[in-house]
């Protein structure tokens, strides 16, 4: 009980204003709530599965700066698709074609890779040696954090004119991949 607790604490407060909880604000514009739900939620369960049970081989196999920009790359492309807009026929093919739970199912697993809640993770599954409190401590805290952006987002969606919102997601997206790209960048200039 005390590897969960202590997991929860950690990661929750790690959680809180990150990137990821922003972004359930902006597919809440998007996507229905129920979906970004499940999608968020299978999403943190993938990231911290292999986070708490695989610990620092995942970190020497996967490269964090590549990772990083490939979730720029993926949080500027999400950013310019809400941007666009479209009619709803085109908003309800590229659904069918995607679909909004593994369109945000994947966008949690590339943004949580190597993201300062799965190294926490790591650190407290090699810490306490204790694999399923470390991850349901992790899990439970990422989804209790990412639905206070869920609801936040479904609020906004609820309360903003479509236009506007549109601009609020779009603009967050954008915000994330030009951060992450320049991040990315001076890791890789400056190493």
């Amino acid at each position: 009980m005390e590897a969960f607790l202590a997991t929860f604490a950690v990661v929750f407060l790690a959680e809180m204003g990150d990137k990821t909880q922003l972004l359930v604000m902006a597919f809440a514009a998007k996507f229905r709530w129920q979906q970004v739900l499940v999608g968020m939620t299978a999403g943190i369960f993938v990231v911290h599965a292999l986070a708490a049970g695989v610990g620092s081989l995942v970190h020497s196999l996967i490269n964090p700066q590549l990772m990083e920009f490939i979730a720029a790359l993926l949080f500027l492309g999400f950013g310019v698709w809400t941007l666009r807009g479209g009619d709803e026929e085109e908003e309800e093919s590229a659904g069918k074609r995607f679909g909004p739970v593994l369109t945000v199912m994947l966008t949690f697993i590339v943004g949580e890779m190597g993201d300062k809640t799965q190294f926490a993770a790591m650190t407290m599954a090699a810490t306490l040696g204790a694999w399923l409190p470390v991850l349901l401590g992790a899990v439970s805290s990422m989804v209790l954090a990412d639905g206070l952006g869920l609801v936040a987002g479904t609020f906004l969606q609820r309360h903003l004119q479509p236009a506007r919102m549109r601009l609020l997601s779009g603009g967050i997206f954008l915000g994330f991949g030009a951060v992450g790209l320049i991040h990315a960048a001076w890791q890789f200039f400056c190493r």
